[in-house]
């Protein structure tokens, strides 16, 4: 039986209903569901282009390792980082001291993509590959415009959460 989950950006009222590849990313699947729901401030992506993504505590024991894994998500893809501390926490990223970007554990960033052409590589580190865990099937369209609307108007103030569904 299919499992789902809720994906909402608070502060613009927007949701989108994902499925989780449990076939594909059993382990990634594990860990997320079982640590829902997560939530955090919400950033879109300056490199990977069609990208809105939160930075949350690690919360995956033992860490899912690589499975499903990309560099070049397609719109709905939602997927699974887990970054160290030191991959993370450069002050030219702009994330604020408090972020969990400048956590001692690294941070778990959990991200969904929302338009074509995305390509997962950063100037500092190279190629970023991430765990697709789970694939939107409503409400895509309602997320990339809000997720636009992130890109021109800011982030400040919006949080992005996963729950069950």
């Amino acid at each position: 039986m299919a499992r789902y989950i809720t994906i909402t950006l608070d502060k613009r009222g927007v949701s989108c209903r994902a499925r989780l590849l449990d076939d594909e990313a059993p382990r990634t699947c594990k860990a997320v569901w079982d640590a829902l729901p997560q939530s955090g401030s919400a950033y879109h992506a300056k490199y990977a282009r069609n990208e809105v993504y939160t930075l949350v505590p690690p919360f995956a024991d033992p860490k899912p390792g690589r499975e499903n894994p990309t560099i070049t998500p397609i719109p709905g893809d939602v997927v699974y980082f887990g970054f160290e501390a030191w991959e993370i926490g450069n002050p030219a990223y702009g994330y604020d001291e408090g972020s969990e970007a400048h956590s001692d554990q690294g941070a778990t960033d959990l991200a969904i993509f929302y338009g074509r052409n995305n390509l997962l590589i950063n100037g500092d580190a190279g190629w970023v590959p991430g765990n697709v865990f789970a694939t939107i099937e409503e409400g895509l369209a309602e997320m990339a415009a809000a997720a636009q609307d992130l890109w021109l108007r800011g982030v400040e103030g919006e949080t992005l959460s996963f729950a069950r569904a």
